[in-house]
């Protein structure tokens, strides 16, 4: 029945709502953060555990044309920090660090994506031979070897951190260049006390 006014009269009724459906707050970004480090320290352990109680096969696994596989290592780890190298530069670049070269290319993005996959991947089979054929060195007075062994896994850790870090836009802008930092300066410190100590213990260029 309509109302004097045209309308139909509410009659007193209140208008109808549908009740309300609690919304669960979004996951604070301290709790992101500690899930990403909590599962990169997860690979490093798993990495050292395996390096130190599988039976090391002391064999050799790729060469290529190379005379040992201790000197494709060196060169391999060679490849691998250089290409880290070129990821650092233009990420540098692209967060605008520094302003060479002055107009960035639209393929700067591409390269940066592209040279750390391929470090990435180029690491793969000299991790293979270090876990597989030496395993994890656990003689505190074996300086070099152990500190090795701890670098190599807590590499592969701080790579799985970075690459939630960089998937993630709900962390602070300071997470992922501080992680990426720390990748890097653990490849360089890998390199360090692997292909550098070939380059100047056992020979150079070691084919």
């Amino acid at each position: 029945m309509l109302g004097a006014n045209g309308k139909i009269p509410d009659f007193g009724c209140k208008t109808m709502t549908s009740p309300s459906v609690p919304v669960s707050p979004s996951r604070p970004w301290q709790t992101r953060l500690l899930i990403v480090t909590l599962s990169g320290a997860a690979v490093s352990v798993a990495l050292g555990v395996y390096g130190r109680f599988h039976d090391p096969a002391g064999q050799q696994t790729v060469t290529v044309f190379f005379g040992s596989t201790l000197a494709f290592k060196a060169w391999m780890a060679t490849v691998v920090v250089t290409l880290a190298l070129v990821q650092l530069l233009t990420a540098l670049r692209i967060w605008a660090k520094f302003s060479w070269p002055k107009t960035m290319p639209s393929w700067f993005g591409q390269v940066h994506r592209l040279s750390g996959t391929l470090a990435f991947l180029a690491s793969l089979p000299v991790a293979y031979h270090c876990l597989w054929a030496i395993g994890f060195e656990p003689d505190l007075t074996q300086t070099r070897r152990f500190a090795h062994s701890l670098l190599g896994c807590l590499f592969y850790g701080a790579f799985l951190v970075k690459i939630f870090a960089v998937r993630s836009h709900k962390l602070p802008g300071w997470v992922l260049p501080v992680i990426g930092g720390t990748v890097f300066t653990t490849l360089v410190a890998l390199w360090l006390t692997s292909s550098l100590w070939f380059f100047t213990t056992v020979g150079f260029p070691g084919f």
